[in-house]
């Protein structure tokens, strides 16, 4: 056995090289923590097969305490997993050592660093290790452990109470918080300081068990609690949290609980002088991980999306794309069992419900914290689970982060925005999504769907699951007419044109909600002899601009008519995209701070319903 010295001896001056060396970086947060996750991976409590990165009963790290990332790179090396030559790459342009955890690197399997979301990520990947042991029969003593390092500072942050209060809720008690109470921040000492009492009392009020280390940079005190830890693992029910007071900068003298050295690499002269303070070091060392006993792949096997059997919508029937959009998830899950369905309280008007009625044991409440959602969301599409969400369009603004966040995760998380724009009408405008197109289209990597009606919602939700990465759909509160069959196809990045003739002068662009209102618009505009195309741009995000060039050039002018603000939405996507073949250009939006009132009302009064649209036509 390898003396725990050694070890931590040699974290601490890989933390320290590498960083000097990358002339930036996070050494001090990263030295606090050392003899935690020193125990925690070179004393037998952490098994992982870094071979078979995909087992199922490998034990998940998150540093939800991102910047502090040069620790869990010297951990990975005194594994053997990275070289030492790689070490030194740290923060250069072709290393794979970025500045703060991003997947794909051996043992990151979320990006960190917008700090607060790694508890929440800990949820997902323990209730998907549970679900899919369920789903085969697997029991056993020793089961998959979520462990989070976590810093006082970022236990500022709210979600991570959303988090704490859902993980007792669903009685997680694979999930180990690792708090690294170190008391100084980025400008001076924390909310709380090393008052570890209070933090205990914090958690054990929300239902966690807590283990308090008082030197949390004694290799002692620490293995002790590790061992505390082994044996309340054996009987409880509730996620447990170790709280350790550590210095920052622990372990160098003029580094140690000093102010002003956050986010600071020492200088060559000082890295020497530190190294020279650490003493003899162990060049390769190499101290091997404990693997576990037993192999399962969590990928999630092949769908056949043939077998899907899609409604049958009367062709006369009112229904809302809300309601398809719980349709679709029951459709799913009866081919696909890792679809997973989180709800923040809203089943009942999301659609969602539905396919709670149908598949109980793989829909999760989550309740009305949409950040948290999001990020649990992420921890089970890292366990192999396709995860939906649904919550107002207005309530996703709030979880943008998270959302952000995911796709550096490479996250497969679809999220679906329903009672969006001001046609929800008396709920008000603290209600109505008029932000949300703007938010997802700005996500790098994000497709955005907006069905008209409900066999097209089922097709783009079915389109949506079968494909990785992140989706946003859009639906709709109100009930409107079916425009579509079950023959009609919608793929990804076309538009559909529903009416059009030789005598076209105009293009109407519209989607959802305003689509059945250029309907209106155009019966109104025949009557008056003037005769236009109307596009279904359901595909707001990709779109073709050479199809829709196509379409504009010749024409008087072209109209976009949505139910959003003009900032960031459909109609400025357009505009963008064609600028060069654009003569005329109308552009109907919200324009106007909404109120409550009639879905027409409001439509009326943003100038957006079909009055507005003849009239915008019109000389």
């Amino acid at each position: 056995m390898v003396p725990f010295t050694e070890i931590t001896k040699l974290l601490r001056s890989s933390i320290l090289t590498s960083t000097t060396k990358a002339g930036t970086g996070h050494p001090t947060s990263a030295l606090s923590a050392v003899e935690l996750m020193a125990h925690l991976f070179f004393d037998g409590h952490f098994l992982h097969d870094f071979e078979r990165e995909d087992n199922l009963f490998n034990d998940r790290v998150i540093f939800s305490k991102g910047h502090a990332v040069p620790l869990l790179y010297s951990l990975l090396a005194v594994a053997g997993i990275l070289s030492p030559e790689e070490l030194s790459t740290l923060r250069k342009i072709d290393s794979r050592l970025e500045g703060h955890p991003v997947p794909p690197m051996p043992g990151i399997d979320v990006a960190t660093g917008s700090l607060g979301q790694g508890l929440s990520v800990a949820i997902g990947m323990a209730l998907g290790q549970r679900l899919q042991m369920n789903q085969l029969q697997i029991d056993m003593q020793r089961k998959p452990r979520v462990y989070v390092l976590m810093g006082d500072s970022e236990v500022a942050e709210g979600q991570v109470w959303e988090a704490a209060q859902l993980a007792s809720y669903y009685q997680l008690s694979t999930i180990v918080g690792i708090l690294d109470v170190n008391r100084l921040g980025q400008r001076g000492e924390t909310m709380l300081g090393w008052d570890v009492e209070t933090y205990q009392k914090r958690f054990e009020s929300f239902g966690w068990n807590t283990i308090v280390i008082n030197d949390g940079n004694s290799e002692s005190d620490v293995q002790n609690a590790f061992s505390q830890l082994e044996a309340l693992l054996l009987n409880t029910t509730r996620p447990t949290i170790l709280i350790a007071k550590t210095k920052k900068g622990a372990g160098i003298s003029f580094l140690e609980d000093k102010e002003n050295w956050h986010g600071k690499a020492l200088p060559p002269e000082l890295l020497e002088q530190a190294i020279r303070e650490i003493g003899e070091l162990s060049p390769g060392l190499i101290v091997p991980l404990t693997k576990p006993e037993s192999y399962r792949s969590c990928t999630a096997p092949a769908v056949d999306w043939t077998t899907i059997q899609y409604t049958k919508y009367p062709s006369d029937s009112l229904i809302a794309t809300r309601e398809a959009y719980g349709n679709a998830l029951v459709k799913i899950g009866e081919i696909n069992p890792r679809l997973v369905v989180l709800d923040a309280e809203l089943a009942n008007s999301t659609g969602t419900e539905q396919f709670q009625n149908h598949f109980p044991e793989r829909f999760f409440e989550i309740f009305i914290a949409e950040q948290n959602m999001v990020s649990v969301a992420l921890g089970f599409s890292k366990l192999g689970f396709l995860p939906f969400i649904a919550t107002f369009a207005a309530f996703f603004t709030r979880a943008f982060d998270q959302i952000r966040m995911a796709q550096y995760s490479h996250g497969t998380i679809k999220l679906a925005g329903s009672h969006a724009g001001v046609s929800i009408g008396p709920d008000g405008s603290s209600q109505m999504g008029l932000e949300d197109i703007s938010m997802m289209r700005s996500i790098l990597k994000s497709t955005v769907y907006y069905p008209a009606d409900p066999f097209q919602t089922e097709k783009l939700v079915v389109e949506s699951a079968k494909q990785d990465g992140l989706f946003y759909i859009r639906t709709t509160r109100e009930k409107t007419p079916v425009i579509y069959n079950l023959n009609d196809e919608f793929p990804s990045g076309k538009i559909k044109i529903v009416h059009s003739s030789p005598q076209d002068t105009g293009v109407i662009f519209a989607a959802g909600i305003t689509l059945h209102q250029t309907r209106k618009a155009y019966q109104h505009l025949r009557e008056k002899n003037i005769f236009v195309t109307v596009a279904d741009v359901y595909s707001v995000k990709p779109f073709s601009p050479e199809e829709i060039k196509t379409l504009v050039e010749h024409k008087e002018f072209v109209m976009v008519v949505e139910d959003h603000y003009p900032y960031g939405g459909i109609g400025e996507a357009l505009q963008t995209a064609l600028r060069p073949y654009l003569g005329r250009f109308i552009h109907l939006a919200v324009h106007k701070i909404p109120h409550s009132g009639s879905s027409e009302d409001l439509m009326q009064f943003e100038e957006i319903d079909a009055n507005a649209i003849v009239q915008a036509v019109l000389p």
